[in-house]
C-alpha cells in the first residue's frame, strides 16, 4: 500500500489502522499529529503500547506523574527524542512551540516502565559506506528494537537518505510488516519507492506500508535528502531480529 494522507481540521494525519482498511495488516495503529503552541492533547491507548516521536518543535510529555520536555529543529539536523509507555498509560503532551509528532501504537499485553530517549540515547549508525560508489550510503537512528526493549510488540527507527541516493537496498523482504512516512527537505521534492515491481512516487508527507514478504526500496533525487520514520510490527513467536531476505536476484551485490 502507497498513499498521500493529509491533515484533517484536527491536527491528525493516519497512515495506518490496526486490523481496518488498505494498511489493515500493519497491525499498528499510526498517526501524525500536530500540536499549536500552547495547545495540548491527550494520548491513550487502553490495550496497546504507545510511542511518541517528535519531529519537530519543543513539547512537554506527562506520563505516570512524570514529566519529560524535548525539542527538535527538524528531522534533518537533530536526532529525536521519543516517549514509550506500555497499554493503558495516558500520556498529556503539551506544546510549548508549534510541534509536530508520530505516534505508533500496537496491541501488547505486557506491562513495563515508559522509558523516554533522548537524543544521546539513540543508536546511530551509517549504512553501505563505501559501498557501490556510496550509492546507497545513509545515516541510520534506531530509537529501539528487539535488542533494546524485547517487551515491546514495535521497532522504531528514521533513515535519513542523502540526496541521489538509494536505501533499504539491496531489494530484500521480511515477514514482519513495516510502514514508512516520509518527509523531504524541500515541499517539491520528490524520491521513488519500490514494492515489489510497483512503482511510487514519494512526497513529502507520503506513507508506504509493506506487507510481509514484499521487497521494498527506495531513492531520492538529487537536490532532496529524504527522511524515513521506520516502523516495524513483530509477529508472535516471529519478531525482527534484523531479518533480512534479500531477493535472490541481486544477491550477487552482497558480495
Amino acid at each position: 500500500m502507497f498513499c498521500y494522507p493529509e491533515f484533517g481540521k484536527n491536527g491528525v494525519k493516519t497512515l495506518t489502522r490496526a486490523g481496518k482498511g488498505a494498511g489493515g495488516f500493519t497491525m499498528m495503529d499510526i498517526t501524525v499529529r500536530r500540536i499549536p503552541a500552547g495547545g495540548r492533547r491527550s494520548v491513550f491507548f487502553p490495550d496497546s503500547e504507545c510511542a511518541l516521536l517528535l519531529t519537530e518543535g519543543r513539547v512537554r510529555f506527562t506520563a505516570g506523574g512524570k514529566s519529560f520536555e524535548a525539542s527538535r529543529k527538524n528531522v534533518f539536523d537533530e536526532l529525536p527524542s521519543c516517549l514509550h509507555v506500555c497499554r493503558g498509560t495516558r500520556v498529556t503532551v503539551t506544546a510549548i512551540t508549534d510541534a509536530e509528532l508520530i505516534v505508533q501504537a500496537t496491541e501488547n499485553a505486557r506491562e513495563f516502565p515508559s522509558v523516554f530517549y533522548r537524543p544521546e540515547d539513540v543508536q546511530v549508525s551509517v549504512s553501505c559506506e563505501g559501498r557501490w560508489e556510496n550509492t546507497a550510503v545513509r545515516d541510520v537512528n534506531t530509537l529501539f528494537d528487539h535488542d533494546n526493549a524485547p517487551y515491546s510488540n514495535m521497532v522504531l527507527g528514521e533513515v535519513l537518505a542523502r540526496q541521489g541516493r538509494w536505501w533499504s537496498y539491496v531489494p530484500h523482504s521480511h515477514p514482519q510488516p513495516e510502514v514508512y512516512y516520509y518527509k523531504l527537505s524541500r515541499p517539491e521534492g520528490f524520491g521513488a519507492c519500490f514494492i515489489g515491481e510497483e512503482a511510487h512516487t514519494v512526497k513529502d508527507g507520503s506513507v508506504g506500508a509493506f506487507p510481509g514478504g514484499k521487497t521494498h526500496v527506495q531513492v531520492t533525487a538529487p537536490g532532496y535528502p529524504m527522511y524515513c520514520c521506520w516502523m516495524i510490527r513483530h509477529l508472535d513467536g516471529d519478531p525482527w531480529l534484523k531479518t533480512r531476505t534479500v531477493d535472490p536476484r541481486y544477491e550477487w551485490l552482497e558480495d
